[in-house]
Order: structure tokens, then C-alpha cells, then sequence
């Protein structure tokens, strides 16, 4: 369920927004990203193979959805308490290996793997690299 994944349904400005009657038209800011969620760590009934992350992606509800974004990048963007290079915000990447299921949800694997905070977080998944 989207409402349990913390998706929300867009508000009227968002509506407008995306339909470019509002600022999309002046040069507005776009989103490149599609939002996700940590579902978890890939696992069986014992054990946890935290190497490999289960996304869900807001948007895809089937295992045909989950093509087009094989290869694409992810990042998952937190912050940290201490300053380094002028920000607090600092970012994990990691790529979309292949589907998990029938519902959408992809395995990622990431440069290093996310911590158990990240749990139920959100990720950006990029619209880069195509595959067109």
C-alpha cells in the first residue's frame, strides 16, 4: 500500500506543478529523480545479506515497471552532524541490480553498505544512465 510506504498523494500545487502551469513554464525547478523507499537488507528465513537493499519505487507496482530502471543510479542522502566541504549533507550511491519479486521492489547494491538507520528512508533514484 502506497499510504503505508509513506507515499503521499500530491497537493493542488504539486498537481498544477507537474501539469506546467505553475512555475514549470518560467523555468522552474524540475526533479530528475524518482522517490524510493529502504524496505530492508535481501534475506532469507536466518539470514541478512546487507550487501544488497530492497527498494520500493513510488510509481511501480509491477515486475514490467521495473525495467526501465535496471543500471539506474541511487543515492541515498543524509545528514551528518559534523561539517565537511561546507555541508552537512553527505551521500551514499548505489545502482539498481535486478527486481526482487512480482510488486516492484528492486535489489540495489551501493558503494558501501547502508546503515540499519536507513531502514524505511528515502532514496533518489536517478533517471541516468539511459538504457534508450
Amino acid at each position: 500500500n502506497a499510504r503505508t510506504l509513506g507515499f503521499r498523494s500530491p497537493t493542488k500545487r504539486q498537481r498544477r506543478t507537474t501539469m506546467g502551469e505553475d512555475e514549470g513554464e518560467k523555468g522552474g525547478h524540475v526533479r530528475l529523480y524518482v522517490k524510493g523507499i529502504v524496505l530492508g537488507y535481501k534475506r532469507g528465513l536466518r539470514n541478512q545479506y546487507v550487501s544488497t537493499n530492497l527498494i520500493k519505487i513510488q510509481g511501480v507496482e509491477d515486475k514490467e515497471g521495473t525495467d526501465f530502471y535496471l543500471g539506474k543510479r541511487i543515492a541515498y542522502v543524509y545528514k551528518a552532524h559534523t561539517q565537511k566541504n561546507g555541508t552537512k549533507f553527505r551521500v551514499i550511491w548505489g545502482r539498481v541490480m535486478r527486481p526482487h519479486g512480482t510488486n516492484g521492489v528492486v535489489r540495489a547494491k551501493f558503494r558501501k553498505n547502508l546503515p540499519p538507520s536507513s531502514i524505511g528512508g528515502p532514496v533518489r533514484v536517478m533517471l541516468y544512465p539511459s538504457r534508450i
